[in-house]
Formats: C-alpha cells, structure tokens, sequence
C-alpha cells in the first residue's frame, strides 16, 4: 500500500499572467481544482497548456496573480516560489516530454522521485504501490529507462511523481504519442488514484475523449484565455463549444 491518506488538497488560479520575454501566453487565467477532484485542461496545441502547467510548478514565473494551494486549512500563493519549494510543499508535475534519465534504470528513475523529505519515510511502500499500480515497471525495474517503450516511459513518469508522495499531482499532455489503447489504459490510472487516494489532479490534455471520462470538472483554453469552463463531468459532455469542435458532433 501508499502511505495512509490525507486530508485532499486544493489549488485556486486567479487571473495568471504568464509568458517567455516579451510574448505573453496567459492572459488573466482563473480556474478552480477542488480537493479530491480531477479537472480537465483541455486545448489544442499551442493554446497555453503546458505554460500554466509549468507557471504552477515554479518553472515559469507568474508576471501577474496567484495561484493559491491550500491544505489541512493553510493557505500558501505559490506565485514567486521555486520549484523544489514547490515540490516540497507535496505539488508533483509529471512533465509533457516525460523527461526521465535515460541511463538510469526504471528503480532508479523512481527512488529520485522520492527526494523531498516528507517522501523519504513512506518511500518503499509508495514503490510498492507504484509496481502494483504498474506491473509492467515491476518487471522491468532493472532496465535502463531510455531503452523502454513510449508507453513503459509514460507510465514511469508517472510513477516518478507518485514517489514524492504528492498531495497534487499535476499532469502535462498524458496521451502524446502514445496508441490509443495505452492512452486509455493510462487515463484509466489516472481515475484509479482519485478512487484509491483521493488525489486531487490538474490534467492538461488535447485528447479530449479520454480526458473527459474521468474529469470532474475542466476547462477550455484558446490562445492563453479560459473560453469555457464546466463544473461537472456532464457539463463537459453536453457543452456545444466541445462536441462541435472537439468531439465530432
């Protein structure tokens, strides 16, 4: 098993500026990722996806806003804090690119994983979880990541930002690459940890079929700007903006 669970958390974006020297790629952004919930970012690329991502996690800085997470009552703005502060306060990013060690292998990549403090106590129950909730890793835990599949590599970044024994895991385009099948088998993971953990998720996603069967809730952003925003999985479904023009309907 994971470590024991813990009260979920939450994450509160309002009005995010953001963007690489002078081209500004989020304008006044705002969203909402209830504690426990899992939350679609949905777009196309180049819309601003992975630049929220990456402004949450501290690898872009905020221009303008906050990005508020809150947790067992305390509230903390990210905005202005590093990464690894950000990592430590329990925020894990499993990045678009996957970005493992190649020459490491798969056990290896996911001891690095539990690097923060609050990670180290529980860290071989959490590798035990992650070989449960991925076999495949299990069987290949003495492999060289880089000599592994696009879906193997997937699948252990993911299980890299389960071993910080995160409290938010945010998600940056899951499903690039890889066969429809994995993808499915991947989102289907991904939904499993809400079930088990209670995990609350942020995933930014262009496939937006499988994103929306395990969303909560999501969003749509176009050209750095929120152009809609749904509370429930069946606001998602049923919204006209999506089954015109992302859904074929």
């Amino acid at each position: 098993m994971w470590s024991e669970p813990t009260l979920a958390s939450s994450l509160t974006v309002r009005g995010v500026t953001a963007g690489y020297g002078a081209v500004q790629v989020l304008r006044g952004i705002s969203i909402d990722v209830g504690a426990g919930q899992t939350v679609a970012l949905l777009g196309t690329n180049g819309n601003g996806k992975s630049t929220l991502m990456k402004t949450i996690a501290g690898l872009l800085p905020a221009q303008a806003g906050e990005i508020v997470f809150e947790c067992a009552g305390e509230r903390l703005d990210l905005a202005g804090r590093s990464p690894l502060e950000i990592v430590n306060l329990g925020i894990a990013l499993v990045p678009e690119g996957r970005h493992l060690f190649g020459r490491l292998t798969v056990e290896e990549n996911l001891m690095l994983g539990a690097y923060r403090p609050a990670a180290r106590a529980c860290c071989m129950q959490n590798l035990d979880y992650c070989f449960e909730m991925f076999p495949r890793l299990a069987e290949r835990r003495a492999q060289l990541a880089g000599s592994m599949s696009g879906g193997e590599q997937q699948m252990l970044a993911v299980a890299r930002a389960l071993m910080s024994d995160p409290k938010i895991l945010l998600i940056d385009e899951l499903s690039v690459g890889l066969a429809p099948i994995l993808v499915r088998q991947l989102i289907d993971k991904i939904g499993e940890l809400k079930e088990q953990r209670g995990l609350t998720v942020l995933m930014a996603e262009q496939n937006f079929n499988q994103a929306i069967r395990i969303a909560d809730s999501g969003y749509i952003i176009v050209n750095g700007e929120i152009a809609m925003a749904a509370t429930t999985n069946a606001e998602l479904r049923n919204n006209e903006i999506i089954k015109t023009y992302y859904l074929g309907g």
